[in-house]
């Protein structure tokens, strides 16, 4: 039996970008962070997010069925903290495209329709065609590595 604390910190080994997933439920923008976030498909193109079952954005998604990808910049963490629970004396500014929000200043994002979901254990992975993107030449990423944020250097 594979213990749960030891499988996550085996898994924080692996160095992750930190996003900001997004969606819109009746004009009301929601938020969360994510690092569980991976490339499918080239052909097209298709991107998962992995959500807990616990979180809200689990039901919107079921829901709304789109969501947004913004990828976080180094100078960000304080956006990531506000949308992992732990709310900052901040005030997210968004940019809107294909009617979706997206976090300001980072450094790429991507507008996504689901196509397709998978129950997995205690997640729900969210399959997107990613109908929309942008990213930056400026800028570096947001990092998550063993348990703590991280910047390259």
């Amino acid at each position: 039996m594979i213990d749960s604390k030891q499988f996550r910190n085996t898994m924080g080994k692996f160095a992750t970008g930190i996003t900001i997933i997004t969606t819109v439920e009746n004009s009301k923008v929601h938020g969360m962070t994510a690092n569980a976030f991976v490339s499918v498909s080239l052909d097209p193109p298709l991107v998962c997010v992995c959500i807990d079952h616990k979180a809200k954005m689990d039901e919107l998604l079921s829901k709304t069925k789109r969501y947004g990808i913004s990828i976080l910049a180094e100078n960000q963490q304080q956006i990531s903290q506000h949308f992992a629970g732990r709310p900052m004396e901040i005030a997210p500014s968004f940019i809107w495209e294909k009617d979706l929000p997206f976090i300001e200043h980072s450094i790429a994002n991507m507008a996504c329709m689901v196509v397709d979901k998978h129950i997995a254990g205690d997640h729900t992975l969210y399959i997107g065609e990613v109908k929309w993107l942008s990213n930056s030449d400026e800028g570096k990423p947001l990092l998550y590595y063993g348990g703590k944020y991280r910047l390259i250097s």
